[in-house]
């Protein structure tokens, strides 16, 4: 299964037969459909969920061949991809999030070239944070999301990492438009009515 956030809204790729992750709670702005097969159509869910329609909210499509259908989605973007961490504080135990853009979020950014995911994920939470001493942990579920720029739809997976840090002291990078960065506990960060991205959300939950 693979869920995608376009606008900060799901589309669930899943094989038929395979339990979904709304099961019987899903609201009434959830569309499930079938895969036709038709690549071109898979825009026309993908367009529904960038434009905030109020009826759709969500979007699910069942299909036998769950590679071929993820297979197709990605043809209609351009693969950029990103790394960071989930950095959880050896004495107080809070974890580490920045805030960037009106969001809460943690630090992340894109991989350089010829970089391997573990280093550009570290590579990023030094720089966006100011951590010095930082360990790295096991990998965390990858999430995706899309956005456009004026020649691409941008189809952008994130790797996430755990990692542990004695460390107290942080300071933001500010040129990449953090304003703050702050020791926080996941629970505390989920329970806030704050900013903070689905996609995000769905990985806290999970971490």
């Amino acid at each position: 299964m693979y869920v995608i956030y376009i606008n900060d809204r799901p589309l669930v790729l899943r094989e038929a037969g395979t339990p979904g992750p709304y099961g019987d709670t899903a609201p009434d702005t959830h569309l499930v459909a079938r895969y036709s097969g038709k690549r071109k159509s898979l825009l026309n869910y993908a367009d529904t969920l960038e434009k905030g329609s109020q009826k759709v909210s969500s979007v699910e499509l069942l299909t036998d061949d769950l590679a071929g259908l993820w297979d197709d989605f990605q043809s209609h973007y351009k693969w950029v991809e990103a790394a960071g961490g989930l950095v959880t504080h050896t004495g107080h135990g809070k974890q580490l999030f920045i805030f960037r853009r009106g969001y809460w979020d943690l630090p992340k950014g894109k991989l350089d070239a010829g970089e391997d995911r573990a280093a550009a994920a570290l590579r990023e939470v030094r720089e966006e944070t100011g951590l010095e001493d930082v360990t790295l942990g096991e990998r965390l579920p990858t999430t995706f999301h899309t956005y456009r720029t004026k020649k691409h739809r941008i189809l952008k997976p994130t790797y996430w990492f755990r990692m542990t840090t004695a460390q107290d002291d942080l300071v933001p990078e500010t040129g990449e438009g953090i304003e703050r960065a702050e020791w926080r506990t996941v629970a505390s960060v989920l329970a806030a009515d704050d900013p903070l991205y689905e996609n995000l959300r769905a990985l806290l939950l999970r971490a």
